[in-house]
């Protein structure tokens, strides 16, 4: 039965592909992981050279500027985050440009506010913006722009940015790769008896119950209660997703594949879908 439902996920294609802190860092230091950046690459490339489009909707930049500042500390303050998000926005892109170059694909930045949103002219911008850019082959790399972003200015996770990005530009697949193989029906940490769900046909109240609104890791804010809300508004979007684990990101090509690989969420458009009138009672 999984299997049969997952063939519709090789057909994708515009997917969203959202990667969080801890699946982009070593945890014993909180620097980048090289090796598992150069498969991320790859994984990205081969299914750009598909001729599918990709938009990669990346954390990291406060935890790569920590650790470039020499901070032993995870920020609090609005201005030591942003002062860390402009080290490392700038560190975490030129990597990914030169990592992306070496397999003749062209990456694009693309750094968002809560205002970007809400504004219509400059939701409409930013449309235009993903849109030319996919026109011209190229991966946008979409990031909240912490640097400016204050409490009133931020969507607070990736998990959100990356499902109305998904929303925005019509996307068919949004894929969430964290540090959890997906939905289980406890909390695997705390129940060794919590069972992995495969695939969710409707996301109902009792699932979204289920979220936890912490996250295991130092680097981190989304947790499980995030990723529902981005299912829940992806579903109503028309976007199928999938929750899987970002430690092999070789996930990517499994999950394209139809393979039973992390849990499928799928979508029920709703006819009278309007993104705005999500992002009031979201943002």
């Amino acid at each position: 039965m999984n299997s049969s439902i997952r063939e519709i996920l090789k057909d994708k294609k515009r997917i969203v592909i959202k990667i969080g802190s801890s699946s982009l860092t070593h945890p014993e230091t909180g620097a980048l992981n090289l090796t598992k950046l150069e498969v991320l690459v790859r994984e990205i490339s081969d299914l750009h050279n598909m001729g599918k489009d990709v938009i990669v909707v990346s954390s990291g930049a406060i935890a790569v500027g920590r650790r470039a500042a020499g901070l032993g500390h995870r920020p609090s303050e609005t201005k030591e985050k942003q002062a860390c998000a402009a080290i490392g926005q700038a560190r975490l892109m030129m990597i990914y440009q030169k990592l992306f170059s070496e397999y003749n694909q062209l990456a694009a930045q693309i750094l968002m506010t809560k205002r970007t949103v809400m504004d219509n002219l400059s939701r409409f911008n930013a449309l235009n913006t993903f849109q030319e850019l996919l026109k011209l082959g190229a991966i946008p790399i979409v990031n909240e722009n912490d640097t400016v972003s204050t409490y009133e200015m931020q969507f607070g996770d990736n998990d959100t940015l990356s499902a109305i990005v998904a929303a925005l530009i019509d996307a068919d697949l949004l894929l969430l790769l964290s540090d959890i193989d997906g939905l289980f029906t406890d909390d695997p940490n705390s129940n060794p008896n919590a069972e992995l769900i495969h695939v969710v046909e409707k996301l109902d109240d009792h699932l979204l119950k289920m979220g936890k609104s912490t996250s295991t890791s130092d680097v981190g804010t989304g947790g499980m209660a995030s990723k529902l809300t981005a299912a829940k508004l992806a579903s109503a979007a028309g976007t199928d997703m999938v929750i899987a684990n970002g430690e092999d990101f070789r996930n990517i090509h499994r999950v394209i594949e139809g393979q039973d690989c992390g849990t499928l969420f799928l979508s029920h458009k709703k006819d009278e879908f309007y993104l705005m009138d999500y992002l009031e009672k979201m943002l």
